[in-house]
């Protein structure tokens, strides 16, 4: 049988069950994923209500994790989502990210390169692109901030240890950890890798600034350059 699709707009529906007079009765947490998502886009279009488009995003996405990773040509492809709400839509997702991330980072210490791991992998593991990240600790190890320092290509990207170090020493860091993907979801480390640590192992020595491990992120797992490559370090190890 086929389902009728509905062609309501949200100026139809009674008062009590419009999104943003729900939110302002109920707050945030007493309405559902799409009723956030249609406040966020505003209005719909022709033939579309901005419900409408935020439960087909819901759907054809499958969860809000997929959601939250979609690009803005795949949000695009939403009948009734243009460039506009699409951009809207990125850009509150970022906004939830950022604040998500400054709370988190206000409380965890890392003293496992596990811990590195949980820190960046939402960040990593699914993206395309090999980025580097950089994570800023104090001096008893806990997460001051992370930062993107080299966006490459599907397989390599490439980033200088001054442009590493800048960022700490802007960010009065104690020490940091590297850590980069690899899109293809295999974490080996290749030889480039191996050179650009011990090279960033180096210069952290000369201004006293120590670069205590770089993780290599693939899908689900990581290798810790750290544990499997002591002899790049050749000093007591800290985390």
């Amino acid at each position: 049988m086929k389902k009728e699709v509905l062609s309501y707009t949200i100026s139809q529906l009674p008062e009590e069950e419009r999104p943003r007079e729900r939110l302002v009765k109920h707050g945030p947490e007493a309405i559902s994923s799409a009723e956030l998502i249609a406040i966020i886009l505003g209005s719909g279009t022709k033939g579309h209500s901005v419900l409408q488009i935020a439960q087909e995003l819901l759907i054809h996405f499958g969860s809000l994790q997929k959601f939250s990773e979609a690009s803005l040509e795949e949000l695009q492809r939403i009948k009734g989502l243009g460039k506009t709400k699409a951009i809207q839509l990125k850009a509150a997702i970022n906004l939830g990210l950022r604040t998500s991330r400054q709370t988190f980072e206000q409380r965890f210490r890392i003293t496992h390169p596990l811990h590195a791991y949980q820190y960046v992998r939402d960040e990593l593991e699914n993206e395309k692109r090999e980025l580097i990240v950089v994570i800023l600790q104090d001096s008893k190890g806990f997460a001051l901030s992370s930062h993107v320092v080299a966006i490459g290509s599907l397989t390599q990207a490439v980033v200088s240890a001054k442009e590493v170090f800048r960022i700490a020493v802007r960010h009065n860091a104690a020490s940091l950890i590297l850590a980069h993907n690899h899109p293809s979801g295999d974490p080996a480390p290749s030889t480039e890798d191996l050179a650009m640590t011990q090279a960033l192992i180096e210069a952290g020595r000369l201004i006293e600034l120590p670069l205590n491990d770089h993780l290599v992120i693939g899908k689900g797992r990581y290798v810790s350059l750290r544990q499997d490559f002591k002899h790049l370090w050749n000093y007591e190890e800290k985390i």
